[in-house]
């Protein structure tokens, strides 16, 4: 993987619905990810600035306003939209985050936040750093 970003970069091509662990040398972790769906989609430069182990979730208000159905809350668990880990990106409202909804990956389907199989965002919650830098494209 040829970039210029250093190592523990994480790299988020929403295009081709990857994401990249850059580890220096040429090479990087290559992970599927689902990706935001039209109108929400986003891109930057930002730090990982937290993780959590099964978070809780609470939907932002513009959420609740599309989806009134959905719980004002919910803790974490396998039942969790946010699955299994998640790292928080900056002061954003977007993680990296795993999900119940392994068959989403590959697709548009979040609200701006990068989906990844539960085992897949564990390995990432293991190898990533907070502070670590967060390029999506």
């Amino acid at each position: 993987y040829e970039t210029a970003q250093p190592k523990g970069t994480i790299v988020v091509d929403t295009g081709h619905k990857f994401l990249y662990l850059v580890l220096g040398h040429g090479k990087a972790m290559r992970y599927g990810v689902g990706t935001a769906r039209d109108g929400f989609a986003w891109q930057g430069s930002y730090r990982i600035s937290n993780k959590r182990e099964w978070p809780g979730w609470t939907p932002p208000a513009e959420m609740l306003v599309r989806q009134p159905g959905i719980p004002h809350h919910m803790v974490g668990g396998i039942d969790n939209p946010l699955g299994a880990r998640a790292l928080y990106i900056g002061s954003t409202l977007y993680r990296i985050h795993g999900t119940n909804q392994p068959w989403t990956i590959g697709t548009d389907i979040s609200s701006g936040c990068i989906r990844m199989t539960n085992d897949d965002v564990i390995d990432l919650y293991s190898r990533a750093q907070i502070g670590a830098k967060v390029v999506v494209l």
